[in-house]
């Protein structure tokens, strides 16, 4: 019998008159009541909707989270590390036409996060999403696998922008050496362990000055991509310089696919890698004020910024690169031939000269590292709302919040462990740590688009602040289908005749892990994990009339 008829009182009177609290659990089962009004209006959203305790401070606002979307991508950094793929596959013409082309798929799936993650803000990312789309039978198997492969996704994301972020401070130190220096897989692999222990300790810092270095992110990136692009255009030389129709419309390819206009679609990859990784600002919108609203609109914006300055900044490089053999280092005159495997340093590096290329080459670094700092607190937030939903081994520990950073540093440093353990396998084979990139957008990319398809399919969404109106279905249908496509191209080898050191292992990663997380269910996930957990209790304290206090519990279910 419900308490409040049993005494007599009128429960809707009865809240009118008292503020509704909520009970908060900690990952040491201690509870605490908190009254509702006492919080911010994103936290109380947050405990009274979502079922969380807030823990993070929120003191990201609309140029901070912009920034920290904008950073994700990395746009500058990315197209440094990525514009060897369209060369091979297609030449000019294909680094040109293949942004422009994949570039509206990758906005569809920005789009269709951005409006989950506004109905839905909690740090779980679309992962949580699933447990308020789906029927609740299915909740758990559904948002095991999303899971798990998102946080696959994030791990892999952030090694190969530490291996990348290796690969261009040597290229630097080459340049600097007048190429007499040639740095090999294990300078690589221990300058990345120290790039990412370096990551590790940045994150470590308060949530406080993780705002006030990404705010200023954005601006810096601005500034490098608008003097870069004005720097090449004025300085390349008119012998290393394309005209319009060459940048445009010459078809070259050197990756052994055939016929060439299959090989011309593996340009896709740059896109794919540089517009990726969309929910990241998700994971932090327990730190940001009003996410429902500037988390969507930070997503989306920032993607139509790489979409558009991305597409920009490839026609430069187009005109600037000289012969595309000679950047790559397979030309037949070997004077010219780059000793980097860097085609972009390399670009710098004609163009502008030894101090010019180090220059640039050093802010692809920079920003790169911002990549990686970035990518690094959202991993670490997954892991910590995983671990809240008990997703992941270890939990108890993962949710431990350091009482003077307010983040959580085990969450934080167990990222950093497993970036460094998975780059480790580039001491055996270049081939195999390719593969582990390769599964980035996958993961990532299948991680959005099964809450999409729960969307599309059990129609339980209710929209947020931001929504698409009635476009959204459509939105939702293209980047289910695009991710579709582009999948199958990242798990087939780049390069024909294919031989063991050139093979793309992208699917045997991917497939391990899933077999992995299979097994982990089938043993013991399936007999705790019932999907994102509710840990709080809606609490509306009153008066009994003739007793004095008294409570009326609201006992919030699992999601």
């Amino acid at each position: 019998m419900d308490t409040a008829t049993s005494t007599g009182l009128d429960p809707t009177s009865l809240r009118k008159e008292s503020a509704p609290a909520v009970e908060l659990q900690d990952a040491k089962g201690r509870r605490r009541t908190v009254q509702l009004n006492e919080l911010s209006d994103a936290d109380r959203a947050l405990a009274e909707e979502f079922g969380y305790k807030p823990v993070f401070k929120r003191e990201f606002g609309y140029l901070s989270t912009f920034s920290f979307a904008v950073s994700i991508s990395g746009l500058f950094a990315t197209v440094a590390t990525t514009f060897s793929y369209p060369l091979y596959a297609g030449g000019s013409a294909s680094a040109v036409w293949c942004w422009l082309i994949s570039g509206i798929g990758c906005m569809c799936i920005a789009c269709s996060v951005a409006e989950l993650v506004s109905a839905y803000p909690t740090s779980g990312g679309l992962y949580y999403t699933v447990s308020r789309l789906a029927p609740k039978e299915w909740v758990p198997s559904i948002s095991w696998i999303t899971g798990w492969i998102n946080l696959l996704g994030q791990v892999a994301g952030v090694a190969s922008s530490e291996y990348g972020s290796a690969q261009l401070l040597l290229a630097a130190v080459s340049m600097g050496s007048n190429f007499s220096y040639v740095p090999t897989d294990r300078q690589v692999v221990g300058v990345m362990a120290a790039l990412t222990v370096v990551c590790g300790l940045i994150n470590s810092l308060s949530t406080y000055w993780m705002e006030k270095m990404t705010k200023s992110y954005v601006i810096f990136h601005v500034l490098v991509l608008l003097t870069c692009s004005i720097a090449l255009l004025a300085k390349t030389d008119k012998s290393e310089r394309h005209d319009a129709d060459y940048v445009f419309s010459h078809v070259e390819s050197n990756s052994g696919w055939t016929p060439i206009g299959w090989s011309f679609m593996f340009g896709y990859l740059s896109v794919s890698w540089t517009m990726t990784d969309y929910d990241a600002t998700a994971h932090i919108t327990e730190e940001i004020n009003q996410p429902e609203i500037k988390a969507p609109w930070a997503i989306s914006l920032a993607m139509l910024f790489t979409y558009v300055v991305g597409f920009l900044f490839n026609i430069v490089l187009c005109f600037c690169m000289g012969n595309p053999l000679d950047i790559l280092g397979i030309s037949d005159n070997p004077p010219k031939a780059s000793v980097m495997a860097q085609p972009v340093a390399q670009i710098f590096y004609t163009s502008l000269g030894k101090g010019g290329g180090i220059f640039y080459t050093v802010c692809a670094l920079i920003i790169l590292q911002f990549v990686c700092f970035t990518a690094t607190q959202a991993l670490g937030r997954t892991i910590f709302a995983f671990s809240r939903d008990r997703l992941v081994p270890g939990s108890h520990i993962w949710t431990i919040i350091n009482p003077r950073t307010g983040t959580p540093l085990y969450a934080v440093w167990i990222a950093v462990f497993f970036c460094i353990a998975i780059n480790l396998i580039g001491l055996g084979s270049y081939a195999a740590i390719s593969g582990v990139f390769n599964v980035t957008a996958i993961c990532l990319d299948w991680s959005y688009i099964i809450p999409i398809l729960c969307k599309m399919a059990f129609g339980r969404f209710k929209p947020g602040p931001w929504h698409m109106g009635r476009f959204s279905f459509a939105v939702n249908a293209w980047a289910s289908l695009w991710t579709l496509f582009v999948s199958i191209i990242f798990i087939l080898p780049t390069y024909r005749p294919v031989k063991a050191n050139e093979m793309n292992y992208a699917i045997a990663f991917l497939g391990l892990i899933l077999i992995a997380a299979l097994i982990y269910w089938f043993i013991s996930g399936r007999k705790f994990y019932t999907g994102p957990l509710m840990e709080a209790e809606i609490l509306d304290e009153g008066r009994d009339s003739s007793s004095g206090e008294h409570d009326i519990k609201e006992k919030v279910e699992p999601a």
